[in-house]
């Protein structure tokens, strides 16, 4: 669905923000973009929409090579969710939002059906000004007009960012079950947390490059890795590395309670 084959791009003469970058992702993978800030990590998600062009190299999304496909075109295979969701409202109120969604991919037969339909799935307030709504609102009203459109990737630009922890699994569980429907989700996040409860795969770049690509439970588990992108790993891994043994290989904290039984347990017989 998404493909990057020794891309390159820079801003203006600067220099080169990210360099030979390839990698490929396939139908119906959630994979996360992780990486200190200036890693390249949002300019990646832009190129993967279609937002920006490479300078060299070749970024394929749907099957369209996006330096020869129009962005409008591409909005039709992609959904990109910014991470300041106020940069992507521009209407007087929440139901027209997400009807302007659908009109700006042509979609005029059950237009109001399907706003309606998307207002009621997310619980949004139809009549309201999306800026007089929170923040977590504001993103959801982002999202729920992106969805709309029924893309077949979404790609996601720090979308935890400003949420709190009620918000935060809201907007995600919403994700997830995209993602569980058939969606191919490319998330940048900072959140590691957040990327090993729901991403499958993690992409991690530093200094404009790729250095790791693989599970997220194994990327998480190298230290030399995390050290060059100066990441720290999840709690639940940390705790289980510090601790060793059958702990070193739990992943969620209902793994790590079920090694301390079995510890229990042992202690018990011994």
């Amino acid at each position: 669905m998404i493909s990057f084959s020794n891309v390159s791009f820079g801003y203006g003469s600067g220099a080169q923000t990210i360099r030979n970058v390839s990698f490929e992702i396939e139908k119906g993978e959630f994979t996360a973009l992780i990486g200190s800030n200036g890693a390249g990590k949002t300019t990646v998600s832009k190129l993967a929409a279609g937002i920006l062009k490479p300078a060299s190299g070749t970024v394929t999304v749907a099957g369209c090579d996006t330096r020869r496909t129009r962005t409008s075109v591409l909005a039709s295979h992609v959904g990109f969710l910014f991470q300041n969701p106020d940069r992507q409202l521009c209407k007087p109120t929440v139901r027209q939002e997400i009807a302007f969604s659908l009109e700006l991919i042509g979609c005029r037969e059950g237009a109001e059906e399907k706003t309606e339909t998307v207002l009621e799935r997310f619980s949004l307030p139809g009549d309201a000004e999306p800026f007089s709504l929170s923040r977590g609102e504001r993103q959801r009203v982002a999202l729920a007009a992106l969805l709309a459109a029924e893309p077949e990737i979404l790609v996601l630009d720090e979308p935890t960012t400003g949420l709190d922890f009620r918000e935060c699994m809201q907007m995600m569980d919403v994700v997830r079950q995209l993602n569980q429907a058939g969606t191919t989700v490319l998330m940048v996040c900072h959140d590691m947390e957040v990327v090993l409860d729901f991403a499958s795969r993690v992409i991690v770049m530093t200094d404009g490059r790729v250095v790791a690509d693989g599970p997220a439970h194994t990327v998480f588990r190298r230290k030399d890795v995390l050290a060059q992108a100066h990441l720290l790993p999840p709690q639940v891994i940390q705790l289980g590395m510090t601790l060793g043994g059958a702990f070193s290989e739990a992943d969620t904290v209902g793994q790590m309670v079920r090694c301390v039984r079995e510890e229990v347990r042992h202690e018990r017989r011994a």
